[in-house]
């Protein structure tokens, strides 16, 4: 994708442009950023995903057995039945990974890196539905796929901003409003992180949240070191050979923490073991359980794809790569592999094409490596059959 190509999605603002002056920064509305949009699942089907075992879902009644109730799928097909005519909101995780046409929304946003985009989640609402107003810890795209909704943007906010006493919904006490619109179908507002927004439904409703992986520092640093410690051998400890008698036993000298400083910087500072982490954390799927593969070998890979078969990216895997040197490293749902460099090109093809076959994999079916890596991919779960 050309970073200086207008684009319609960004209301003709190019991308070097948007993430100049918008991304991270502030709000930007779009109207018509998808023209003529017809949402590709209704409430019904987003319904019917919230009963699945597998599918994450919450619904939001404002005026519920107490205020802002929660309720937490799967939920049984009478749920909704019972449920007051209007002011309340149905919230569906990673709607993508279920729905293929819906996972199709994010070829628009490639403009960002694909490592970067965490899920897309569908609410339905019914008038008067809403979550509160609150803010998030990251970027997001909010899509009205039908309907008409109500958003308010308010103060940019951080963890002292004071939030209403609620067990699992953070809804702010305050609410400083500064603008205000309201989005149909194709509508597309932009949002920074921690920036105030309060949603409301003025009809039946379905918006599309199209929200990003920040992780927090706190959480990097926590598994980021837990992942470390698997490659420090016990006698790797702090050490200080070159100590001088002390006058004060009791006091902690400022030496002792430069040796201490040198010692975790030695380590935290491995970028090769920083890359391969943060890789792996990246690309972990939100559900782990759905990318499982099945035994295969080379030979029947081979010989299924020569008759027709083709291979498609499991819609709950993950893909991303980089460079380690002269060598390439391949992330796949979690997992990482050291790869040598001349397999470039087919690391760039399984992460960005949308069906691997024959006409684009037959230079790489000669090549060791190559095939082995697809076969691999497969056994994983990362790739499948796409008639499976």
């Amino acid at each position: 994708m050309n970073p200086d190509t207008p684009l319609q999605l960004l209301g003709g603002l190019t991308a070097r442009e948007f993430m100049r002056d918008y991304w991270q920064k502030k709000p930007l509305l779009v109207r018509q950023a998808f023209p003529d949009f017809e949402s590709p699942i209704d409430a019904d089907e987003l319904a019917g995903l919230a009963l699945e075992e597998e599918v994450e879902s919450r619904l939001v009644i404002e005026h519920g057995e107490r205020p802002w109730e929660l309720r937490r799928g799967p939920f049984e097909e009478d749920a909704f039945s019972t449920l007051p005519e209007r002011d309340w909101t149905l919230l569906v995780q990673a709607v993508d990974q279920f729905v293929p046409e819906v996972g199709e929304l994010l070829e628009h946003f490639r403009f960002l890196p694909s490592w970067r985009i965490d899920d897309v989640m569908i609410s339905y609402a019914a008038p008067g539905g809403s979550v509160g107003p609150h803010f998030d810890n990251y970027d997001v795209f909010l899509l009205q796929g039908q309907g008409k909704r109500n958003w308010k943007i308010g103060q940019m906010c951080d963890s002292d901003s004071p939030l209403l006493e609620h067990a699992d919904l953070r809804i702010l006490a305050e609410f400083e409003q500064s603008e205000e619109w309201t989005l149909e179908p194709g509508d597309m507002l932009y949002l920074p992180p921690r920036l105030a927004h309060y949603g409301i439904a003025e009809d039946d409703c379905l918006t599309y949240s199209v929200g990003f992986r920040a992780p927090g520092a706190a959480e990097v640093l926590t598994h980021f070191t837990d992942f470390l410690s698997q490659f420090l051998p016990d006698e790797e400890r702090y050490t200080d050979a070159d100590a001088e008698p002390v006058s004060d036993p009791h006091q902690i000298q400022h030496d002792a923490l430069d040796r201490l400083k040198k010692l975790l910087t030695e380590h935290m500072g491995d970028e090769r073991l920083l890359l391969t982490w943060f890789g792996q954390f990246m690309t972990e799927p939100r559900y782990p359980e759905l990318v499982s593969g099945e035994p295969l070998d080379e030979a029947d890979l081979i010989e299924s794809l020569a008759e027709g078969a083709i291979l498609i990216r499991n819609p709950s895997a993950r893909l991303a790569w980089s460079e380690v040197d002269d060598n390439l490293l391949l992330f796949a749902s979690g997992q990482s592999r050291l790869l040598p460099g001349e397999l470039r090109e087919l690391l760039k093809l399984i992460c960005a094409a949308d069906a691997l076959h024959i006409e684009n994999l037959e230079q790489w079916l000669e090549n060791d490596q190559g095939i082995t890596l697809i076969c691999e991919l497969v056994k994983q779960g990362s790739l499948g059959f796409a008639n499976e």
